[in-house]
This record gives C-alpha cells, sequence and structure tokens, in this order.
C-alpha cells in the first residue's frame, strides 16, 4: 500500500513571510522617524540658541551656556524703541504679499497654456522654462538693476516684487496639476460658449485651490527672506524690508548681541505663524501635483 505525503499548505508559509516584511516594514519606519526627529532637532538648536540669547542681558550673551541667570525682555523692547521694526514688519507684508500675487498669476498662466494648448514646440518651451532653475540669480541682478533703474523703479515695491514673478518652480507644480485635472468641466464650459481665459479664471483655477496656495506661501516665504536683491534696489528707509533693516542695523548694534538676536526671532514669528496656519495647505498642494519626496 502507497502512502502519499501531502505537501504542508502554502497559507502558513505566506503568513510568516507577510509578518516578516511587515516587522521589517516597521522597523524602517522607525529608523526613519527617528532620523527626522534627529533632523528635527539639529534644525530647531540655532533657533532655540537665538532666543536664549535674546532672552539675556547682553552683559550675559558673551557666556556660552544655555542657563539664563536673569532672564529678561528688555532686548525685545529696544528693538521697537530702536529701530523701525513695525515699519519693516509692514514693508515685508506688502512686498512678499506682491511677489506672491504676480507669481501666482504668471505661473498659473503659464503653466494653464503649456497644459491645455497645442501648439509647436510646446514641451520645448515647457522644458526651456524648467531650465531657469539652473540660472543663478545673482547673474541677472546687474542688467535687472539697470533695467529697472532706467525706468524709475528703484526705491520701490515693485523693484522688490517684479523680478520674483517669473519662476520656474510654479509653473512647473501649476502644470503638473492641471494636468491631473479632468477635461470634462473645460469642454462642457467651452460647449456654452466660455473662452480660453473665462475657462481658467472660472473652472481651472478655483479647483487649482491646493496648488495656489502652495505656490502662494513657498512665493511668500522666500521674498520675506530675500535680502541681496532687496539690499540694492531699497535704500528709502520707509521701505526697507526685514533681512535689508537687520543688515543695516546690525553694525549700529556692535556687541549687543541680544538685541540682534531679538530683531532677528520677531523677523521670523510672522513666518513661523503663516507656515502654523498654512501647512495643511502646503502638504495638499504638493500631493496634488504628484511630487515626491
Amino acid at each position: 500500500m502507497v502512502t502519499e505525503t501531502l505537501a504542508p499548505p502554502a497559507r502558513a508559509d505566506r503568513t510568516v513571510t507577510v509578518a516578516t516584511v511587515d516587522r521589517r516594514v516597521a522597523i524602517f519606519n522607525r529608523i526613519c522617524v527617528g532620523v527626522l526627529i534627529a533632523f528635527a532637532l539639529l534644525w530647531l538648536v540655532p533657533i532655540l540658541w537665538a532666543l536664549d540669547t535674546a532672552l539675556k542681558p547682553n552683559a550675559e550673551t558673551v557666556n556660552t551656556t544655555w542657563w539664563i541667570d536673569n532672564p529678561t525682555l528688555a532686548a525685545f523692547g529696544r528693538v521697537f524703541t530702536d529701530t523701525d521694526m513695525l515699519q519693516w514688519w509692514a514693508s515685508t507684508f506688502i512686498a512678499s504679499a506682491l511677489s506672491a500675487v504676480l507669481t501666482v498669476a504668471t505661473a498659473s498662466l503659464a503653466a494653464f497654456a503649456l497644459s491645455r494648448m497645442r501648439f509647436k514646440y510646446r514641451t520645448l518651451v515647457f522644458w526651456f522654462i524648467l531650465a531657469g532653475i539652473m540660472v543663478p540669480s545673482q547673474v541677472l541682478m546687474v542688467p535687472q538693476f539697470r533695467e529697472f533703474q532706467s525706468l524709475g523703479l528703484l526705491n520701490t515695491f515693485w523693484a522688490v516684487a517684479l523680478p520674483q514673478a517669473p519662476t520656474a518652480i510654479a509653473v512647473f507644480i501649476f502644470k503638473q496639476f492641471f494636468d491631473g485635472l479632468p477635461a470634462d468641466l473645460e469642454e462642457a464650459a467651452r460647449v456654452d460658449g466660455a473662452g480660453f481665459f473665462r475657462v481658467y479664471w472660472q473652472i481651472v483655477l478655483p479647483l487649482a485651490r491646493p496648488a495656489v496656495a502652495a505656490v502662494s506661501i513657498f512665493t511668500f516665504v522666500w521674498a520675506w527672506n530675500s535680502l541681496l536683491w532687496p539690499l540694492l534696489v531699497l535704500t528709502n528707509p520707509d521701505l526697507m524690508t526685514i533681512p535689508v533693516g537687520l543688515a543695516t542695523v546690525q553694525g549700529a548694534f556692535g556687541i549687543r548681541y541680544a538685541d540682534t538676536m531679538a530683531t532677528a526671532v520677531l523677523g521670523a514669528v510672522p513666518l513661523v505663524a503663516v507656515f502654523l496656519l498654512f501647512q495643511r495647505n502646503i502638504v495638499e498642494g504638493i500631493a496634488g501635483t504628484g511630487i515626491k519626496g
């Protein structure tokens, strides 16, 4: 009599394999979280050090310790009395908001044309725009300065905002988002007699709110932190942005490190508030473009 030996079911092996994979994925995720926490702490150390220095009296700032013997907010008070911080805030907000509006307008229009219009060399034009990412902004500063000087736009917010409006990465983000939108609504609007610009303004742009929010916030932050170009085109103290104001008063403060750090902390507070308020919009905008980190 022949006895047949049955093979064990493969389901058990499959269960073991899945459990092993899940365990490896869990370990990998923990490692990634640990690395991210380490980088976050490294990023926070300079900020905490600046805040620690700002809370010290100027006489104690030479001590390279975190401990504060006599914490005080006097440095923050001196910033408002000895500098034009409120005026810098207002000027920086106007210049940054104007840059964000111009960038969204120009980049979304260019991206919509590249995404929906069919014309010769369309792909070549798109790659030509993306090539602008590789051009350092410092290379264009001299011709741009001469151009704005000839137009009489120096010492104006237009001189700060206009060079930052054409942004290749913003065009890329908008085009990726527009490519993912269905064309049915646009075709229905054209059947009803809507023109190209009306489709863009009333159909596509409202659907692209996540991309608009992401580009607006990135441009706003970039313009807020910009130093070199505003330093070249702004000499009027009433129009100086926060980075320019910091550069001009840093020498006046001398060894008053607490005052310098207090000014830097106050200049960064609006950006932190913007990020905390709109971080969800940033994530949704980047996710909508299909860009992977």
